[in-house]
């Protein structure tokens, strides 16, 4: 199986769990940067809900080798030691996570890029399945960020299965579209059902209307997580397309 952008050379790189302050709370977090001198922009990688696992480690390792000062911020730290392989815990997790307190830590997780050593001072975010969704959060809810990227973020319309919204999820994201702070890339498979290709096509739509700066793209022959090489979601060919996209969109923004 080949991967999309594959570590080949990871003597190249300085890669390690470290944590940071968010709300005065100790989080904890995995960075990955060139080992080489340079001027680099700064990445925040939402994970999936099931944390920061080896392939959410792995993908950021990937984009420390592209140039970039890569950052994965458990935003389940708070949660203790929760067996996240377990979907129904995994999930219970993820929705009792605020959307405030979310931006909160991205925003941490962004300042804390900006002070690593060889640094631009531009950061990006992207995130995956739950963290597609956190990616576009933070976009519209922050000045902080120069890029996102929404990787088949679910829940765009609701909250929960159940609920358009709740206490911890106030607003739909997807109602949150005219307040985009910087340029985006939104990515779906057209085999998906949440995010669906109607909801790409809503959201398509609220950023026209708003003049927003942005790219949708729905991927054939994908389904949710094609990117996600240690699931059976796993599509080859469409993986090593959003994986030239990504950059490309991601190094005309920051680099």
């Amino acid at each position: 199986m080949a991967l999309a952008g594959e570590v080949t050379n990871p003597e190249a790189l300085d890669a390690r769990t470290v944590s940071f302050l968010s709300d005065k709370d100790q989080l904890d977090g995995y960075l990955a940067r060139p080992r080489a001198a340079g001027s680099y922009p700064g990445l925040v990688v939402v994970h999936e809900i099931f944390g920061v696992n080896e392939h959410i480690r792995d993908v950021t390792r990937r984009f420390a080798q592209a140039g970039f000062i890569a950052f994965a911020p458990n935003l389940f730290s708070r949660a203790g030691n929760v067996d996240l392989s377990d979907m129904d815990k995994a999930r219970a997790v993820a929705f009792s996570v605020t959307d405030a307190q979310v931006v909160a830590d991205l925003e941490a997780a962004a300042a804390f890029l900006r002070t690593q050593q060889g640094a631009s001072g531009k950061v990006g975010c992207i995130g995956f399945c739950f963290g597609g969704r956190e990616a576009l959060l933070f976009a519209c809810s922050s000045d902080k960020l120069d890029a996102a990227v929404d990787c088949w973020g679910g829940f765009l319309t609701s909250a929960t299965t159940t609920e358009k919204t709740n206490a911890a999820r106030p607003a739909p994201v997807i109602e949150m579209a005219a307040r985009l702070s910087c340029p985006l890339l939104a990515v779906f498979g057209v085999e998906d059902q949440n995010p669906s290709p109607a909801d790409a096509a809503e959201l398509r739509s609220r950023l026209e209307k708003a003049g927003k700066n942005f790219t949708v793209k729905v991927y054939q022959n994908a389904g949710h997580a094609f990117f996600a090489d240690y699931r059976p979601s796993y599509r080859e060919a469409a993986a090593f397309e959003f994986w030239k996209d990504a950059l490309d969109f991601l190094g005309k923004h920051l680099k």
